[in-house]
């Protein structure tokens, strides 16, 4: 299969070293140093004491690599309007791509039974470009769980895990999510396919909403936000009011906020990736980890105070860095 990773940093080069390493027909696509690196020396990973390397194609641009089986998009969330118009260069009529970030995706409400169904969200998609551009009968869901890091241009470390989740919107096991999840196990990785992939997305994004603002305004790590009383105690409001929404659109939540904020504190002193990248000057990942939240609670009619308070902070502290 032809499998393009569009963003490939941390995540995606990781990706698609090891299913270069399994036989497929991988194409990379970065930028700036670490597109170069790549290029002239490979990719390649830190895993403990194991090294890996492998050179699969790596370009800057679609057009340079041609219609794909499967393009995975690896970037942030605020990228992906802005690529959403070089995206058709990879595309044949079968295209499968594959939503491998954070937050709630483009294509949520793709064949979602209520009265959401088949809306755009403007605060991840601005005026439908994606669902127009792309077409949400082409995305597939994924949660991806791996933590790693780039250390260099071309050199990723990874930290821990290895397990995704994927499953397609209309909760069918399709011959495709078949094929992808087939390459995914045979490069190394734990996959699990689900037929209710919007579960999935909302477990993990119930952590993000809070744990990441929250963060990034008082440069607590994520134990220490746990720890906490008081931020703790506007995490438990925060998922409350999260938890409301998604019951109000069909979402099962299949662990209790208290497991949810236990399993936080088991990470340890873990620096979020809304603090990080406030560190290190990078745009700040608000929308698809909070705004859609506060927008769903709009078109429900749910009321969300404590994610509105928290959502003005962080918008305001973003603005103030020049990263929103």
């Amino acid at each position: 299969m032809k499998i393009c990773i569009y963003g490939a940093g941390a995540i995606g080069a990781w990706l698609g070293l090891e299913l270069a390493r399994s036989g497929e027909d991988v194409t990379l696509i970065a930028r700036g140093p670490h597109l170069k690196a790549m290029q002239e020396n490979g990719v390649k990973i830190l895993i403990g004491d194991e090294e890996r390397i492998a050179h699969p194609r790596c370009v800057e641009s679609p057009r340079d690599a041609g219609p794909q089986d499967f393009v995975i998009l690896t970037l942030k969330a605020p990228a992906l309007p802005g690529i959403a118009e070089n995206l058709p260069d990879l595309f044949h009529d079968n295209t499968a791509v594959v939503t491998a970030v954070n937050g709630i995706p483009w294509w949520y409400a793709y064949g979602l039974e209520g009265p959401l169904e088949n809306r755009t969200l403007e605060s991840v998609d601005p005026s439908g470009k994606l669902w127009s551009t792309i077409g949400p009968e082409r995305a597939i869901g994924c949660v991806v769980y791996p933590a790693t890091e780039i250390i260099e241009p071309g050199v990723i470390r990874h930290i821990q895990g290895d397990r995704f989740a994927l499953g397609e919107p209309t909760g069918e096991t399709t011959d495709r999510l078949q094929d992808l999840s087939k390459a995914l196990k045979n490069a190394g990785f734990t996959v699990r396919l689900r037929d209710r992939i919007r579960d999935e997305i909302w477990v993990k994004l119930w952590g993000n909403l809070c744990f990441n603002p929250i963060s990034a305004l008082t440069g607590a790590t994520l134990d220490a936000v746990v720890a906490n009383p008081g931020t703790a105690g506007i995490c438990r409001e925060m998922m409350q009011e999260a938890k409301e929404i998604g019951e109000a659109i069909g979402v099962r939540f299949p662990i209790t906020i208290d497991k949810r904020l236990a399993g936080a504190a088991k990470v340890g002193a873990h620096k979020t990736s809304m603090l990080q990248d406030l560190e290190r000057g990078r745009t700040m990942e608000i929308d698809a980890l909070v705004t859609v939240v506060q927008e769903l609670g709009r078109l429900t009619g749910t009321q969300t105070p404590t994610i509105d308070t928290v959502l003005a902070l962080i918008q305001q502290r973003a603005r103030e860095a020049g990263l929103y």
